[in-house]
């Protein structure tokens, strides 16, 4: 029984690490609850102050992620137009080119929201494009980030407790 809790905690880490990079998955969330699985296993006693301190952290980045594109678009002079274009061409990019149209996707949509907003100004166009770029790489970089050592953490801990299966 417990293989099959330690299967499934592990399928939630990997759908955290897909999730860093599609929005509709909340990656470091999904994460945490791998690790939330792993400890309901029979050899594991529960750790209420790891798993609290990384639910806070799963929380803080999930939260994070919604303000760090916003940041960088409004940093390079972007509006709402640009940010809501950036995450429908993040999603058409990966569904028509794969994983190459989640950086040409974001772009390409964040510069066509901010056309439709302000048609008259390009510059300023691709500028926030840019933003919205920059700001949506920065937050699939954190939500990675804490993904992979709440991964490190899941490995370790089954590994230092592999003679239980």
């Amino acid at each position: 029984m417990d293989l099959i809790v330690v299967i499934f905690g592990f399928s939630l880490l990997l759908l955290g690490i897909i999730g860093s990079f599609v929005p509709v998955i909340p990656g470091p969330i999904s994460a945490w609850l791998g690790l939330l699985i792993l400890y309901q296993t029979s050899f594991l006693e529960v750790d209420f102050g790891f798993l609290a301190i990384t639910l806070v952290v799963a929380v803080v980045v999930f939260v994070l992620d919604y303000f760090i594109p916003m940041i960088g678009a409004k940093k390079f002079g972007g509006t709402k137009a640009g940010t809501l274009g950036s995450t429908f061409g993040l999603i058409i990019g990966i569904v028509f080119f794969g994983p190459l149209g989640i950086l040409v996707g974001t772009f390409g949509g964040a510069l066509i929201g901010e056309l439709i907003h302000d048609s008259n100004d390009k510059p300023k166009a691709f500028k926030a494009a840019i933003g919205s770029l920059v700001g949506f790489v920065t937050g699939v970089f954190l939500k990675f980030s804490v993904t992979l050592v709440f991964g490190y953490y899941f490995v370790k801990i089954v590994w230092d407790n592999r003679h239980y299966f």
